[in-house]
């Protein structure tokens, strides 16, 4: 004899009367609307700060905007044509260039030789660790100022180095052969910390079963590092070249408070050109126009690196 047990309220709860049909809209439109409630604080912020300061840029671009005049006209892609023909915008896209190429080359191959060292199980990590990440920390102003003062011609570290080796003293920010090297040097030392985090914790997640058997078959370090540890680090530094590509095409802070862009505009990037042209020269509307082309660039690049990477995979 079978016995039949009421429902709980329990029960009852968890399972809801369900509609002729089998769907449950009025619970769905409760929980739609629950979301949107957290999600529209965040989307007021991004629309007010992100997105309307990009089609206010993009309007301005089309127009002769000024901070001296008051009234704006539509003058179409004028801008657009003066930009292509402006000197200045491809002698300061050249030094954007050039400055990626230098910084971005050590700072992925330091960053590495760095995270190698610390992870072979070198005595004092803490201490290495905190040495290799430490100066990421400080402020560019900070950074800037010591290197000034490494850089200063007459009682700068650098210089005095030169002369205890009997080589005669170089301009490290007055020359422009120089200038642009000096400033790839301090954003190696000040940057390399990130990178180097991020390939120590690739490192540390790598599994250890093939280095391990490849040492049992008398397979040497280097050639355990080459053949099995590079090969697992591909897609952290296609990361990390991808981050580092980007961020140096950005480059704005350091160059303008140690060289405001000299000597003779060797070493001014696209970023400060823009700078000078909205803020110094008053046209907003030029401004907006080179920065805009400098944004397509940026895009390009990004995409062009993923699908590199793509292929890859």
């Amino acid at each position: 004899m079978t016995t039949t047990t009421p429902l709980g309220a329990e029960d009852r709860i968890a399972s809801p009367a369900v509609p002729a049909g089998g769907r449950r809209p009025a619970l769905r439109r409760v929980r739609s609307g629950n979301g949107l409630v957290f999600v529209l604080p965040f989307l007021l912020v991004f629309g007010l700060f992100m997105v309307w300061p990009i089609v206010q840029g993009l309007w301005m671009s089309f127009t002769d905007s000024s901070l001296a005049l008051r009234d704006t006209d539509f003058v179409g892609f004028d801008n657009y044509a003066e930009a292509f023909g402006d000197p200045d915008v491809w002698s300061s896209l050249g030094n954007t260039v050039f400055f990626t190429v230098v910084s971005s080359v050590p700072l992925v191959l330091v960053a590495l030789a760095m995270a190698l060292l610390v992870h072979s199980g070198l005595a004092g990590q803490w201490a290495w660790r905190l040495s290799f990440f430490a100066p990421y920390l400080l402020p560019v102003t900070v950074v800037t100022m010591i290197w000034t003062w490494l850089y200063q011609p007459e009682l700068g570290l650098g210089n005095q180095l030169l002369d205890a080796l009997g080589m005669a003293p170089v301009g490290w920010l007055s020359d422009e052969s120089v200038a642009m090297w000096s400033v790839a040097a301090l954003t190696v030392w000040w940057t390399v910390g990130f990178n180097f985090l991020l390939y120590l914790a690739a490192l540390q997640s790598l599994p250890t079963t093939f280095d391990e058997a490849a040492a049992l078959d008398g397979a040497g370090a280097w050639r355990r590092l080459w053949s099995i540890t590079l090969p697992q680090l591909r897609r952290t530094t296609g990361l990390v070249a991808m981050l580092q590509i980007l961020a140096s095409l950005k480059v704005f802070d350091q160059i303008y408070i140690l060289t405001k862009g000299g000597p003779n505009g060797s070493t001014r990037p696209v970023l400060e050109y823009v700078y000078d042209v909205g803020f110094t020269g008053y046209r907003l509307g030029y401004a907006s126009a080179i920065s805009y082309l400098f944004f397509a660039l940026i895009v390009v690049v990004s995409l062009v690196q993923l699908r590199l990477f793509r292929r890859e995979d």
